[in-house]
């Protein structure tokens, strides 16, 4: 209708102040959803034992009615890195797989009873889930564990984070 307005109730409170100052990306995760501050965080691929991790990290964010923080790290390292051949360098390629497990977890009828977010990082494993714990000042990192060839060659992703995390870091078997 032309001309015509809703008042707005008197109670109500701008969204926004036009001469304030924006927030940061961190304060204002932390603004909107206060059930995120202490959090448990995740680590999950897609894994058998990142599977059992979330299981256990669902639990325990229930348990002390916290929010869960998926975290999926992409590794964006060309390969001739692990070869030696080069330095490393992050390579802005895109990676679907977190699109495929965000798609999976909000199917998921176990994550019904626990407010979640996926957080999709690029990099070091253990260097991305100690940034997101400590982005969202959580109370406890959730690992799998890591079983063959390769965790006894490059040293698994539980045992290096748990020798440097600055907060409690739970492995799951």
């Amino acid at each position: 209708m032309a001309g015509h307005e809703i008042p707005e109730p008197k109670d109500r409170k701008p969204l926004a102040d036009p001469g304030s100052e924006p927030l940061t990306v961190e304060e204002a995760r932390h603004a909107c959803d206060p059930a995120f501050r202490h959090g448990v965080v995740v680590g999950f691929d897609g894994s058998t034992s990142s599977e059992r991790a979330l299981a256990y990290a669902i639990g325990m964010a229930g348990r002390s009615g916290s929010g869960l923080i998926i975290v999926h790290v992409a590794n964006r390292l060309p390969t001739t890195v692990w070869a030696g051949c080069e330095p490393p360098v992050f390579v802005d390629v895109p990676d679907h797989r977190t699109e495929v497990l965000g798609l999976e977890l909000a199917c998921a009828d176990y994550l019904s009873e626990v407010p979640w977010v996926l957080v999709e990082r690029g990099g070091d494993i253990c260097h991305e889930l100690e940034e997101v714990g400590r982005e969202y000042a959580a109370d406890a990192i959730v690992v799998g564990s890591t079983h063959g060839i390769v965790g006894r060659i490059f040293g698994s992703v539980a045992g290096r984070l748990a020798r440097r995390a600055q907060r409690p870091v739970i492995v799951i078997p």
